[in-house]
């Protein structure tokens, strides 16, 4: 194989006189920095798929809990529901009987103090 500036006839020593070591010591060198960025880049893209199943388990674990905190939701909200259509009268009287309580209650800590 012949390479440009070495000639036709160029003998094993005469690459150490054009500077071919040097530039495959060069080439050598360059390559185990490509490796090493290569293996960076390997370890890497490892990390950030474990972390990529990490997050996917934590949305699924998220999506479960909304699912049921939702269903909870409406089910409190059919039950609003059922009281709003249920009786005032009834709604009121208990207001009613709530507000004498604390009301008695106030009296008699105030009474005692």
């Amino acid at each position: 194989m012949r390479r440009a500036g070495l000639g036709d006839g160029a003998q094993g020593g005469s690459y150490v006189a054009s500077g071919y070591s040097v530039y495959e010591e060069e080439n050598e060198h360059l390559q185990e920095g490509l490796r090493a960025k290569v293996t960076a880049l390997k370890h890497l893209s490892i990390d950030i798929g474990t972390e990529v199943k990490n997050q996917n388990k934590m949305l699924q674990n998220m999506d479960t809990d909304f699912d049921s905190t939702g269903g909870l939701l409406g089910a409190t909200m059919g039950r609003l529901k059922l009281l709003s259509r249920g009786s005032q009268t009834r709604i009121f009287c208990y207001m009613l009987l709530f507000a004498l309580f604390v009301f008695f209650v106030l009296y008699w800590v105030i009474r005692l103090r």
